[in-house]
């Protein structure tokens, strides 16, 4: 009796449906998805895939953080007001900026901060590490090539007139890829929706529905035309936000913590101060 044939391996299945070289990209993408259809590839494949061809299209201004909506260091700050605002904005890296907001004059890394002993005041000018400064046209795929071979996880974005237009990192290129990135910042999948944070901020999961919302915030917003507090503040913003947006909503300042080309993750939410 012959021995069964052995069953072609997943590469070899894959190759064989590759194998009808596509004329164009739509082609390709067709082929990806009748792959995925035939269960030789799994959905997040197929997803990064499809991102990995997407950014190669995409140019820095079509993700960046925009000028007005970056959280930035001035040069002149203390040590106590550089520390504060690490805290309250969880962020890794900050430009420094000099006698105005379009002057970036380099980098300040949080962590360089929290090597100095407490009480220590030392001038954010000691600290600045160089800023790489990029074009907005430039395309995400040779941006991501240079963040690995460079080390960076930051450029500064200037406009065709040499101002600086917003900034972003390599988390932004790879969030096209992947999808959202979570860090040890962000809510664990069994965290409670609503979590105070330690530095007096509540950080929302915008997936949290209004009902809760208006719960643990004692508002009164509708949930007749969206159930989550992400689909109010997009509905209020007529648009998808953008990392780093703040919207002022009934004496309640909700920034967009979180989000990413296809949804909003996290907010947070400052409570409104009760009149004195």
């Amino acid at each position: 009796m012959e021995p069964s044939p052995s069953r072609p391996s997943l590469f070899e299945r894959l190759s064989a449906l590759l194998m009808r070289e596509p004329e164009d990209r739509e082609q390709l993408i067709t082929l990806l998805h009748s792959a995925f259809e035939r269960n030789l590839l799994d959905a997040d494949a197929l997803s990064i895939i499809e991102g990995a061809l997407a950014v190669s299209d995409m140019q820095v201004r079509d993700i960046m953080v925009p000028r007005a909506q970056m959280q930035v260091i001035s040069i002149d700050d203390t040590t106590a007001v550089m520390t504060a605002k690490a805290i309250e904005t969880a962020h890794s890296r900050f430009p420094v900026t000099g006698e105005n907001r379009d002057d970036v004059i380099g980098i300040l890394l949080a962590k360089d901060l929290l090597r100095l002993h407490a009480g220590e005041d030392i001038a954010a000018r000691d600290m600045l590490r160089p800023a790489i400064f990029i074009p907005d046209s430039k395309r995400l795929n040779v941006l991501l090539r240079e963040f690995r071979a460079s080390r960076n996880h930051m450029a500064i974005v200037v406009d065709e007139y040499g101002g600086v237009a917003g900034l972003v990192t390599i988390e932004d290129v790879l969030e096209q890829i992947v999808g959202d990135i979570e860090d040890e910042y962000d809510f664990d999948e069994a965290a409670d929706n609503i979590l105070l944070d330690q530095a007096g901020h509540y950080r929302v999961k915008a997936t949290t529905e209004i009902a809760d919302f208006n719960a643990a915030f004692g508002t009164h917003f509708s949930d007749e035309e969206f159930d989550t507090v992400g689909g109010m503040v997009i509905h209020h913003l007529d648009r998808l936000p953008k990392r780093g947006e703040v919207v002022q909503m009934n004496d309640l300042r909700i920034q967009v913590l979180r989000a990413d080309s296809r949804r909003v993750h996290t907010l947070l939410v400052d409570r409104p101060q009760a009149a004195s």
